[in-house]
């Protein structure tokens, strides 16, 4: 049985906002290969790709560091910006080359980041010659499988001819798209996390906790939605049989687990992940209320540039998004997804100040199947939403494709 209430029987009611359709519809839709909207959105896939390497095209004729240069500098250098050299370093050299560590006074604190992604990329270097067009290809690759992914967990919910499509619009042409299309792992993550909750769905456990597994060497938000999927199983669990997969359960945690022992064996530190998050990212732990304070102050009050300004008070309305999303994912009774979406909130909003909050928006499926029910239900929301997202999308491309800092 679904986690999430059952559909109304009076035909006349509207439907809300992430309904799922029959188990038997489910399962025919599951079980299909591509269809004309899966086409459709590869096509649209490739569409907002190519839109955002004519961006990057441009961004370097237009916007050079440089004003007076007559040289754009090579084609793929808008795509090296900030995390990329992080993960470039860890795959090129290791966590700790030449024996350098955290008791470093200029370490870069690469312990920050999880293996999963440099891992994938030294792999495709072995092909690939170019780092960074490697790095470019696992996101192409990895996008394209997680928005097909979307599509189907769209069309569990959503009854909609077109819900697929919709919400995978919404993804692509939102704020901080570009991120799906750069060296970051938030392609990869969400290529293992969103197919790991279609088989939950199907309650095929051993496939849903080794993709979380696969999920959690790329993001800590693997355990999250670890979470996710245990209260999915305890919710759905009737009969004694349902419970036999339970100890599968406990996989997505063993990378993490793993990552920790390794740190330990080269630094004594079993929290060194953490620790370093703190040194270079201030992910000290703070109350939600001090982070929000701290957050406002650097997005108001004349503290930082105009340019970290503007990011921090994006900050401040991805955290209002969020915050609004649990509320409505716990009122419709979706806890599971709310689990998910509220351990990302509060891991983002107990730190100094708000850091990566609109990134974190793209790995929030509820929220696209969210808009686009509204989208459905409301065509002035609809039009609302394509005429000032794609804008916003722009300038945060051209933010991080310039060199500024874009979340």
């Amino acid at each position: 049985m679904s986690v999430i209430s059952p559909r109304p029987r009076e035909k006349t009611t509207p439907l809300p906002p992430l309904l799922p359709l029959p188990r038997a519809d489910r399962r025919r839709r599951l079980s299909l290969p591509l269809s004309a909207e899966d086409r459709d959105v590869l096509w649209l896939y490739l569409l907002t790709r190519t839109a955002l390497w004519i961006t990057a095209y441009g961004a370097r004729w237009l916007f050079p560091a440089d004003v007076g240069t007559r040289d754009p500098g090579p084609v793929l250098v808008p795509f090296e910006r900030w995390d990329w050299g992080h993960f470039l370093n860890v795959a090129r050299d290791g966590y700790f080359p030449a024996g350098s560590g955290p008791w470093d006074a200029e370490r870069d604190n690469r312990e920050a980041f999880f293996p999963g992604f440099p891992l994938a990329l030294r792999a495709v270097h072995t092909l690939v010659p170019s780092w960074t067009a490697a790095g470019l290809l696992i996101s192409l690759v990895a996008g394209g499988i997680a928005v097909l992914a979307l599509v189907r967990i769209a069309r569990l919910y959503l009854p909609e001819a077109n819900a697929g499509r919709r919400t995978a619009q919404l993804l692509l042409l939102s704020p901080c798209a570009v991120f799906l299309a750069t060296g970051y792992s938030e392609s990869l993550f969400l290529a293992f996390a969103l197919p790991a909750w279609l088989a939950a769905h199907r309650r095929n456990w051993p496939l849903a906790t080794t993709l979380a597994a696969l999920a959690t060497t790329v993001r800590i938000s693997g355990l999250f939605l670890a979470a996710a999927l245990a209260l999915h199983f305890v919710l759905t669990a009737r009969v004694r049989s349902d419970w036999r997969p339970l100890p599968w359960l406990a996989l997505p945690a063993l990378p993490a687990a793993l990552y920790a022992w390794y740190l330990h064996a080269r630094t004594g530190d079993w929290m060194a992940w953490k620790h370093a998050q703190e040194r270079g990212w201030y992910r000290h732990f703070h109350t939600p209320w001090d982070a929000w304070s701290n957050t406002w102050e650097a997005a108001f009050d004349q503290v930082q540039t105009t340019g970290y300004a503007f990011m921090f008070q994006a900050e401040l309305l991805a955290m209002v998004v969020g915050l609004a999303l649990v509320a409505l994912l716990v009122r419709r009774r979706h806890r599971p997804e709310a689990v998910y979406v509220g351990l990302s909130l509060w891991a983002l909003g107990t730190s100094y100040w708000y850091q990566s909050v609109p990134r974190a928006t793209l790995l929030w499926w509820p929220l696209w199947i969210t808009l686009a029910a509204w989208t459905h239900r409301s065509p002035r929301f609809r039009t609302a939403y394509f005429c000032l997202a794609p804008p916003l999308s722009t300038l945060f491309a051209l933010t991080y494709l310039t060199g500024r800092w874009a979340g």
